[in-house]
């Protein structure tokens, strides 16, 4: 004998949920943007460039890794919005987009360390 399955929530909180919940496409946009996050050189990029802004040979140098490997992530970081670039000359500079990459940061470190 099958049972049936009732949803036992208040209908205030069924509502709710349906204020808070975001668009189909603005959820898909957030797991993109996590996505990127889940990257261990993409991190160390992120927190190279929350000390300083710097170009693409000293982000390499810094981490031990190529110039290739670098500009490779950083594209993936600019396309996402969460690094921004001025040139200088010949030289391209990268710095964090905005305060929320740091915030997004610290946050995620302050709840992996509790």
């Amino acid at each position: 004998m099958e049972e049936t399955t009732y949803i036992r929530v208040k209908e205030q909180v069924l509502k709710e949920i349906d204020d808070k919940m975001p668009p189909e496409e603005e959820l898909q946009d957030l797991a993109e943007l996590f996505k990127v996050f889940g990257d261990g050189t993409r991190l160390k990029i992120l927190y190279v460039l929350l000390c300083s802004e710097m170009c693409v040979y000293d982000i390499a140098a810094v981490l031990g890794m190529s110039q290739s490997a670098i500009s490779h992530q950083l594209r993936v970081l600019k396309q996402m919005d969460l690094v921004k670039n001025r040139r200088d000359g010949k030289t391209i500079f990268y710095s964090l987009a905005d305060d929320h990459i740091v915030t997004i940061l610290s946050q995620g470190l302050d709840h992996i360390e509790e």
